[in-house]
């Protein structure tokens, strides 16, 4: 089957291929849990008091799903991200949503503060809104390049913020460091659940929208082509970029991933976003798992770390293919 003509193979094949590593992830680690034992634990075969569903049910299951969910809304809103604003090097952090995060978070933890996660999301939703505000021009429309332009002028001062932070913040300063690279070690079926609705909510926009990214994304005149341009860009830059928000107060700031993976599969599947999204979103899952089991088997190293040290050079190798 032409795979840029079919969406139905590589979809089973992909979705087949994420269960299976799901289970397999759960499998791994100080306390090895066979296969069988997983899928018994699961299908209540064994009790919830053996210590197999204790390990399984309270702290694999829920760190695994987190990270497949993190990983989907990161793809998906690359892809939006990089069709809505003609820029192949944009991301879901491009508009501030990271900086905002690492702000918030970086003040709660060095004042001490519970809920480092709300100080972290209320964060990213103001870095987002002025980041807006600065990128509407006069007459109230907005354009990618005063949106990027905003977006990198309030995460550089963010970040010289978050610098400062860290100079003040003493014996903090580690968990600073660790929340900014990003971690899933304390993921609760809590922040499953939040993860599942983010990326849901993220692929029904890349699929209701996908004509319109189709439009957008080509630079062609949207309106001539019956696209509401100022509507569409703004309601697909404020979805992602909510959804992006809501996962990275809960896991820390995790790069490469958005960026990354719509790359990858467009050059399977091409640019249509009918067929780019449910794959895309898919592969995020499937890499920031593998990449989470990676960085829990080498001892919780944050998984910014595996991300950024996998999805560097491959962005690399996609630079050097293009040329």
């Amino acid at each position: 089957m032409n795979i840029r003509g079919g969406l139905t193979l590589p979809l089973v094949a992909l979705s087949f291929l994420l269960v299976v590593t799901l289970l397999w992830v759960i499998t791994v680690g100080e306390v090895p849990i066979p296969k069988g034992d997983v899928l018994g634990v699961i299908s209540g075969r064994i009790p919830a008091s053996d210590p197999r569903s204790v390990i399984v049910l309270s702290i694999r299951l829920p760190r695994a799903l987190a990270a497949a969910a993190a990983g989907a809304v990161l793809a998906g809103s690359g892809v939006i991200f990089q069709g809505v604003l003609l820029n192949p090097l944009a991301e879901p952090y491009t508009l501030g949503v990271a900086a905002g995060a690492a702000l918030g978070a970086s003040a709660a933890i060095t004042l001490g503060l519970p809920f480092v996660s709300v100080f972290a999301f209320i964060g990213s939703i103001a870095a987002l809104w002025l980041v807006w505000l600065l990128g509407r021009g006069r007459r109230g429309g907005t354009s990618p390049t005063r949106l990027i332009l905003a977006g990198v002028i309030v995460g550089s001062i963010l970040g010289s913020v978050i610098t400062l932070m860290e100079v003040l913040a003493g014996e903090q300063v580690g968990m600073i460091v660790l929340w900014l690279l990003g971690s899933f070690s304390l993921s609760a079926w809590n922040h499953v659940a939040w993860g599942a609705v983010s990326a849901m909510g993220v692929l029904a926009l890349g699929l209701f929208w996908a004509r319109d990214l189709d439009i957008l994304s080509s630079g062609a005149d949207a309106a001539s082509l019956g696209v509401d341009e100022r509507k569409a860009s703004g309601i697909l830059l404020l979805g992602s970029s909510l959804a992006t928000a809501l996962v990275v107060s809960m896991s820390g700031v995790i790069g490469f991933v958005g960026l990354v993976v719509p790359h990858l599969v467009r050059i399977v599947v091409g640019p249509a976003h009918r067929r780019l999204m449910p794959l895309t979103v898919l592969g995020g899952a499937f890499l920031l798992l593998l990449a989470d089991t990676a960085a829990r088997s080498l001892g919780e190293l944050p998984v910014g770390v595996i991300t950024a040290l996998v999805g560097g050079p491959l962005f690399c190798f996609l630079l050097w293919r293009g040329r």
